[in-house]
């Protein structure tokens, strides 16, 4: 008799970390890290957020990882029923689209190497707005004469574009085969690298 209220208060208690652990995420505004809804919910948030993640599995919105942190999302399948169009009053131009491309497959790059698969100069502003944006962030300095800074892409970015992790990026093959890469080859080669400038100075890009 112990042993069975025991076991129904354990169930009870595990049933108030599931409900509780589900109103953070629905709560918050910003993907949870585990260690956020750790501090929660108690050491089993792993186990809780897999059983959660399979509850919400076949319905509308799912329970998926994106980098480091949790979140709910439409039901991929119902996604493109829900959109709605919009105009978007600012646009990337190509070479943040190219530059992004390329920090995203090489990471961590700098901006030396980013030139050097371009074959122009990046200007900071390009930089800038792929920053703005909250998609990338400096990395560590290269252990080479100058030490140049690298850049990286964010946690913010596998979300906005609903990547679990780096490794659900297209493969190249992928992109070609969906008319999204062209004949140049834009990602297979990164050139000089470390932090070697080319022969000559890249020309300048055009915003």
């Amino acid at each position: 008799m112990i042993k069975e209220v025991t076991d129904a208060g354990e169930a009870e208690a595990r049933i108030g970390k599931l409900r509780l652990l589900e109103a953070l995420l629905f709560a918050s505004a910003e993907p949870l890290d585990e260690e956020t809804l750790a501090s929660r919910v108690g050491p089993e948030v792993a186990a809780l957020l897999d059983e959660l993640r399979a509850h919400y599995e076949p319905r509308g919105v799912n329970l998926v990882r994106t980098g480091a942190g949790w979140s709910f999302r439409t039901a991929t399948d119902l996604a493109p029923l829900l959109r709605q169009e919009e105009e978007v009053s600012r646009k990337l131009s190509r070479a943040a689209i190219e530059t992004l491309a390329i920090l995203a497959y090489h990471q961590p790059v700098t901006r030396a190497e980013i030139e050097a698969i371009r074959g122009v100069a990046t200007s900071k502003g390009t930089l800038d707005i792929l920053m703005e944006h909250g998609w990338i962030r400096p990395g560590r300095r290269r252990e080479t004469p100058g030490r140049p800074l690298t850049w990286v892409t964010t946690d913010h970015f596998l979300d906005h574009f609903g990547l679990e992790s780096l490794r659900d990026l297209p493969s190249v093959e992928d992109l070609r085969a969906a008319g999204l890469l062209d004949s140049r080859p834009v990602l297979l080669g990164l050139g000089p690298m470390a932090g070697e400038a080319p022969d000559e100075p890249p020309p300048s890009e055009e915003e």
